[in-house]
């Protein structure tokens, strides 16, 4: 198929194949493709770069999955939760230094029960005009329900690939039906809900890159975050190699074709494996970029995947930020 063909056929309202988002992910040249995610996020979300915190306020999981290094297995990790009282301090100084969102993020921690965690949102919003984005894993519906009820406006739950074989072989503690049916109860109960998935995954196929994008298209997702597979040696996949940064732009671009509206980050692990890739996803489809808020003394212990975390400064490191989006030539929020 050429590429001229390829690119009728995305522009088109209609939502494309699978086989053609898979042709698209294979093309030798996909810069038209990339200038057409780029004139879609012009279009709908204009020149801005949305700024949002995240706060990791816990790295206790009772989940398994075989590459992150929050897993239940892993004895070599010390474990933390940050007290309700310091979170809430955090995120207030995070508000004063300017953030609109704060994504409140977890392994899946039954310490904090929807009461403990919907008190905690409740008062964030009484302190601080702040918006409230959670990421705290799979829950019954009520319990998602509740989180509503206090405040919360966003849920993050990354579904991570859409192949229910290879999820299966990384999730020995759960099922893809029930991740998607999470999410689904989440886009019905008014969340402006976020899903996506990692790059670079073995077993992984450009079809299964494309059934994902079609899955954000299905739930109708407001959020993905799309990032590379980053080894963690102390996880099963240890000896897996780092995704394609330019495998996950070109997942980004395809993103942003099929949900127009749709907030697509720059994700921290772009960062992790090439800064400079980071920096180019925004002229292919993001709009968004995460920076982290979590104390020092926790920072080094929220280990899904290696990184060189320096010292938290809120307001020094959001002031930095500004200045990179702005040489970018774009304007941050």
């Amino acid at each position: 198929m050429t590429t001229e063909r390829l690119l009728n056929l995305l522009a088109r309202p209609e939502t494309p194949s699978r086989e053609v988002l898979a042709a698209a992910l294979a093309l030798e040249d996909f810069r038209p493709v990339y200038e057409l995610a780029d004139h879609i996020r012009r279009e709908h979300k204009g020149n801005v770069v949305d700024i949002r915190a995240i706060l990791e306020f816990s790295n206790h999981c009772r989940r398994r999955c075989r590459y992150c290094g929050l897993n239940a297995a892993n004895r070599n990790l010390g474990r933390f939760r940050m007290p309700p009282e310091e979170m809430v301090e955090t995120v207030h100084q995070a508000a004063q230094a300017g953030y609109r969102t704060i994504v409140l993020q977890s392994g899946e921690d039954p310490w904090y029960t929807p009461e403990r965690l919907g008190e905690i949102i409740r008062r964030i919003r009484q302190n601080d005009d702040i918006a409230v984005t959670v990421s705290c894993g799979e829950m019954p519906e009520d319990d998602y329900a509740a989180l509503k009820e206090s405040g919360a406006d966003r849920y993050l739950l990354k579904h991570e690939t859409a192949d229910p074989e290879l999820y299966d072989r990384l999730h020995p503690c759960g099922t893809l039906k029930n991740r998607v049916e999470c999410l689904k109860n989440l886009k019905k109960l008014g969340f402006e809900t976020g899903s996506g998935f990692m790059i670079g995954l073995p077993g992984q196929t450009l079809a299964t890159i494309a059934d994902d994008l079609l899955l954000l298209k299905e739930i109708g997702c407001d959020m993905a975050g799309i990032g590379p597979f980053i080894p963690h040696p102390d996880t099963e996949l240890r000896d897996v190699p780092e995704g394609s940064t330019e495998l996950c732009k070109r997942a980004v671009a395809l993103a942003r074709i099929l949900l127009p509206e749709c907030n697509l980050p720059a994700t921290t692990a772009l960062g992790v494996v090439n800064n400079g890739e980071k920096n180019d996803v925004f002229s292919c489809g993001a709009n968004v970029v995460m920076r982290k808020v979590t104390p020092t003394r926790y920072k080094a212990l929220y280990e899904i995947y290696p990184a060189k975390l320096g010292e938290t400064h809120i307001v020094a490191q959001r002031r930095e930020l500004e200045e990179q989006i702005r040489a970018l030539g774009r304007e941050p929020l």
